[in-house]
């Protein structure tokens, strides 16, 4: 699905929202256990690969960034939004937060143990998709680990509202893990698992891990 000026409209949607998004999923890692035994696996894989610099590419305000540092891993965030990137910053002083879009990362090639887009390409439409996944593909080092996070499903919606009530303009992308998996096949990496998790009903999380190949398979 073809999405003219999709960059700008994001930037601009979550620049008006970041105050309330913040405020809304501060807490709610601790309301999620899946999620945070997923992202413990993922901390786990990096370390396995010596450690190393971590992106959480979409990061949002932070949440997830300042999660994986509790964790012992090197992590740092990435945004489109100037206005979250400040969130992050006030609410996260000691880590490091760089304004930056998944479709041209400004990090040198083979930097990254670990790259995280935690619910972050589903704002991106199919024909940049492989623009993203080319970028993380470039920016990790051989063996490094990946962990994409997602709505599954089909479909994509305008979303026009969101997060207390603010104007948007985005579509949200739905898909299923078996149409990433081949995404990033032809991109270059190994999948080693998918995931699917059903929160509530009608609501439904896929998760992937991949990695780049070095020749040999992670633990």
């Amino acid at each position: 699905m073809a999405v003219p000026g999709w960059l700008d409209d994001t930037r601009i949607s979550y620049d008006r929202v970041a105050v309330s998004y913040a405020d809304l999923l501060r807490d709610a890692l601790a309301r999620e256990p899946f999620q945070r035994g997923i992202l413990a696996l993922f901390a786990e894989l990096v370390r396995a690969q010596g450690n190393g610099p971590v992106a959480d590419v979409g990061c949002g305000p932070g949440r997830i960034t300042a999660h994986l540092h509790s964790v012992g891993l090197d992590a740092f965030g990435i945004d489109l939004s100037p206005a979250m990137i400040e969130v992050a910053r006030r609410d996260h002083p000691g880590l490091r937060f760089e304004v930056g879009s998944m479709t041209r990362l400004e990090l040198p090639d083979d930097y990254l143990t670990g790259l995280l887009a935690w619910f972050s390409l589903i704002h991106v439409p199919d024909d940049e998709v492989a623009t993203a996944l080319a970028e993380f593909h470039r920016v990790l080092r051989p063996g490094g680990v990946m962990l994409l996070g997602f709505h599954a499903g089909d479909g994509s919606q305008l979303k026009t509202e969101g997060y207390g009530g603010h104007p948007m303009n985005v579509y949200v992308h739905r898909r299923r893990p078996d149409r990433i998996a081949a995404w990033l096949d032809t991109a270059g990496f190994t999948v080693e698992a998918e995931m699917t998790h059903r929160p509530a009903p009608n609501v439904e999380g896929g998760f992937i891990f991949a990695h780049r190949p070095d020749g040999r398979r992670l633990p």
